[in-house]
């Protein structure tokens, strides 16, 4: 599940060609044109330099945040930015959103030096790199400039360089059409990519992703492999590997702004499912279990066995939205993640540990035999689960 790291997309082609062979080989149709790849533009910016000296001082880097995107340097002789101060007895987390959030101004913020520690946390979360899709680029807001310092005296250079770079993403779909009900849509998903080069642990620096989340993209090829051979799904099953799960599900939010929300009757987003859950064997719990009926409709086809699906026991972690069920999630759709991981305790966990031999085979092989089941009749057209409420339209 979507975690922070750098975008590495070293081989994430060889990934994908090897997921499309499997479509091919499995007889489905590419869900866009004649390529089982649906690509996608992003921009990709990083800050490459930036600084700020205020008379003849230079600041350090941590004495300072840039909020926004200068379009050239602020000097004495710059106009239109306002003045703001956080004080030694303001809240500085509070005052910080305020500004940010809410004010629609250029401003120069005069921190003082009791926040320092906070700022530079501040900075680390503020992460360099920001990749946006094309097409998708929201309004550029107004430069917040957080100095650290007694007072900011007229005589100040603040300067910022950032380097652009646009390429391609792509997730990789697969479609199998519905018979009497073509135009009722069911996804099952996953994520192929993973957060790639780490610093070396026992000379491996290579994070594999063995259960994030190649044991879910195992998953979603099988299940398509399951339900190609069945021949009776009356509703469309769309297969989909997104990319860029990791650094801010790039990959599900295309797919899911230009899919019609109405449509999905159904998303199963599976991830994480190589060890036991903390329910023991033969267990799943799903992510905002009661934002539908669709764990109950499942558990309902598994009546008879040892299987069973268990709501989400990490709410504090918020996973209903940390996954790529989370967009068509909040425009309705009973769009649910289904996983065995125990996030709170597991050691391999965005690690370069996370490698197969690490992993259950069995526990993917029932819970793959649990979902195939479980979903049979939201496939077969005889069971429908609840909308989710919306978080907007």
């Amino acid at each position: 599940m979507r975690g922070r790291s750098a975008l590495n997309l070293n081989d994430i082609a060889k990934a994908a060609d090897f997921i499309a062979e499997e479509f091919k080989e499995i007889g489905l149709k590419p869900y866009v044109g004649n390529n089982f790849r649906q690509s996608f533009l992003v921009n990709r910016s990083n800050v490459s330099q930036q600084s700020v000296v205020l008379g003849d001082k230079k600041l350090n880097d941590d004495e300072f945040l840039i909020v926004g995107k200068l379009n050239e340097p602020i000097t004495e002789k710059s106009s239109g930015y306002e003045t703001i101060k956080i004080g030694a007895e303001d809240d500085f987390s509070q005052k910080f959103r305020e500004i940010v959030q809410q004010n629609p101004n250029k401003a120069i913020i005069q921190v003082d030096k009791k926040h320092a520690p906070f700022l530079a946390r501040f900075k680390k979360i503020y992460n360099r790199e920001s990749v946006v899709i094309k097409g998708q680029e929201k309004k550029e807001s107004a430069p917040k400039i957080f100095i650290v310092a007694d007072e900011i005296p007229k005589n100040q250079e603040i300067k910022q360089t950032i380097k652009s770079e646009e390429f391609e993403m792509f997730n990789v779909a697969a479609v199998l059409p519905g018979k009497s009900k073509p135009d009722e849509y069911v996804v099952i998903s996953c994520h192929y990519d993973h957060i790639g080069i780490l610093p070396a642990v026992e000379g491996d620096s290579i994070a594999n992703g063995a259960d994030d989340d190649a044991s879910g993209t195992t998953a979603m090829i099988e299940l398509a492999r399951y339900y190609k051979k069945l021949n009776n799904n009356e509703r469309t099953i769309i297969f989909v590997a997104f990319t860029a799960e990791e650094i801010g599900m790039f990959g599900s939010k295309y797919f899911s702004n230009n899919i019609d929300p109405e449509k999905v009757v159904a998303m199963i987003n599976i991830e994480m499912i190589g060890k036991d859950s903390k329910f023991g064997p033969n267990s799943l719990y799903i992510t905002g279990y009661k934002a539908s009926n669709l764990g109950q409709l499942m558990q309902e086809n598994l009546k008879g066995s040892e299987f069973t699906f268990h709501p989400d026991p990490y709410t504090t972690q918020n996973l209903f939205y940390r996954s790529d069920n989370a967009v068509l999630a909040a425009l309705g759709v009973p769009a649910h993640t289904f996983s065995t991981s125990q996030i709170d305790k597991d050691q391999y966990y965005h690690t370069v540990k996370d490698e197969v031999s690490t992993l259950d085979i069995n526990n993917i092989k029932s819970s793959i035999e649990a979902i195939a089941t479980g979903a049979i009749g939201i496939i077969n057209g005889t069971q429908t689960p609840s909308r989710v409420e919306k978080l907007r339209d």
